[in-house]
């Protein structure tokens, strides 16, 4: 990523001395020496790489952080110059020349922080996406698989009041010539007691 600033108030020769210090180091170790310079262009110098590194991380597609890039490319150009003129002794006049620099950064990212993240990525684990499970289509032998079966002892269970309800049940009344039936009471008070006979 690059930032240029043109039209500097400076001259390329006192800015190529600021941009000699920068060049080749990381950006915190330029921000640091930028910092404490006492060169007045420092200043602009500072600016321009700022400006770099937001061009940097603002690209979404790179995902670049500024503390792992580096300077690798930091030059001043000459710009045009301002012409001026002052007066002096016996109506004479001294030219004064007012020089402007565009002081140009270039940031890439450091090779070391590439190779740990390229380490960092290949010793993860990779995550595969999950897949969609099938709906599983309920079948006969399926669902005779799935029923609950029974044990033994249900099943005797079952046999046994099916048994039940189909056989009839037992006659107690005995039928009489005329065909009226009498329960087991009726026959019980209509047998006469030995008592009664010897009366």
């Amino acid at each position: 990523m690059r930032a240029r600033a043109h039209y500097v108030h400076s001259s390329a020769r006192k800015a190529r001395l600021v941009t000699d210090l920068i060049r080749g180091r990381s950006v915190p170790e330029a921000r640091t020496i930028l910092a404490f310079s006492n060169r007045a262009v420092a200043k602009d110098v500072e600016k321009v790489l700022r400006s770099a590194v937001a061009n940097a991380e603002s690209r979404s597609d790179l995902h670049w952080s500024g503390d792992t890039l580096v300077v690798v490319t930091a030059y001043a150009d000459e710009g045009p110059t301002l012409k001026r003129w002052r007066a002096r002794a016996r109506g004479r006049v001294n030219r004064i020349r007012k020089r402007t620099c565009h002081i140009t950064i270039e940031l890439a990212q450091n090779p070391a922080a590439v190779a740990a993240a390229a380490a960092q990525a290949a010793a993860a684990p990779k995550k595969r996406a999950p897949r969609k499970k099938a709906e599983p289509v309920e079948t006969d032998a399926v669902a005779e698989e799935t029923a609950v079966e029974e044990t033994p002892a249900e099943t005797e269970a079952v046999a046994e009041e099916t048994a039940a309800e189909e056989t009839p049940a037992p006659e107690t009344a005995e039928e009489t010539p005329a065909g009226e039936a009498k329960t087991a009471d009726e026959t019980e008070t209509t047998e006469e007691t030995p008592e009664e006979t010897q009366d």
